[in-house]
């Protein structure tokens, strides 16, 4: 079974920020990956609006309930950001700790140490009916722990993963993501990843991980929209989640 694609469209919007006007469009952009046939689509909305704002947000929920997709809401655990995902009934919620200063997400949550913390913010959304995740590191040992957050899902790093590739060392880093995956699922938890997957790396998870249900891809699929356009990218970012090889515009 194909993983499902979730776009993440902060890009978008931070193009359009750069110009304070209203091009490119987050919902225009919306459309055209769920025409690809992207399955979901992801917002992180930063505390800064440095690209994705509450607007945004609005906006492509409605857009997911109207076209038949799940709108995965990301970020870290300001009261603002949980409100919100509660009162939008998002498909899903991802918390994601934030570092001042930091670039993109490159972290994920220290467990047990902030267990509690993380309980706090989820439980009101599990009792919303929200599916609710977490960002870890690729660390097997780790991912029994967070069962205990009350999060349904784990979003695993794959920053790790990508900066191996395509060296020798990629072998090691896909065995410890599988190793991450089947400890989730013996947990009884549901297994997503991001944060730098490609055309390139993310073949192999399709074919070699089935207990990969979701990916969120945002900054990779969007350069190669650069070269192909956001249709031709989004789709061929729906067959790598299949497992297909797909000829990938050069990037670096």
């Amino acid at each position: 079974m194909a993983i499902n694609l979730s776009v993440n469209l902060n890009k978008v919007a931070l193009l359009r920020n750069s110009r304070g006007a209203k091009n490119p469009s987050p919902r225009v952009a919306a459309h055209a990956c769920v025409d690809a046939g992207a399955r979901g689509l992801t917002l992180h909305w930063r505390a800064d609006n440095r690209h994705t704002r509450e607007a945004d947000v609005r906006d492509l929920r409605a857009i997911a309930a109207e076209r038949g997709v799940e709108f995965n809401l990301e970020g870290d655990d300001r009261d603002e950001l949980a409100a919100l995902a509660a009162e939008l009934r998002v498909d899903q919620f991802t918390l994601v700790p934030v570092r001042p200063g930091e670039v993109t997400s490159d972290h994920g949550w220290d467990l047990p140490r902030q267990t509690a913390a993380i309980r706090a913010v989820l439980e009101p959304l599990n009792q919303r009916g929200v599916r609710t995740a977490i960002f870890m590191d690729p660390i097997p040992d780790a991912m029994a722990l967070a069962a205990a957050t009350g999060a349904q899902r784990v979003e695993i790093y794959t920053e790790p993963y990508a900066a191996a590739w395509p060296t020798p060392q990629r072998q090691a880093e896909l065995d410890r993501f599988k190793a991450c995956a089947r400890a989730l699922a013996a947990a009884g938890l549901g297994v997503n990843a991001g944060h730098d997957l490609s055309l390139d790396n993310l073949p192999v998870l399709g074919r070699e991980v089935p207990e990969l249900l979701e990916v969120s891809i945002g900054h990779a699929l969007l350069v190669d929209a650069l070269y192909i356009g956001l249709h031709a990218a989004v789709a061929a970012y729906v067959r790598a989640c299949g497992g297909e090889e797909t000829i990938a515009p050069v990037t670096q």
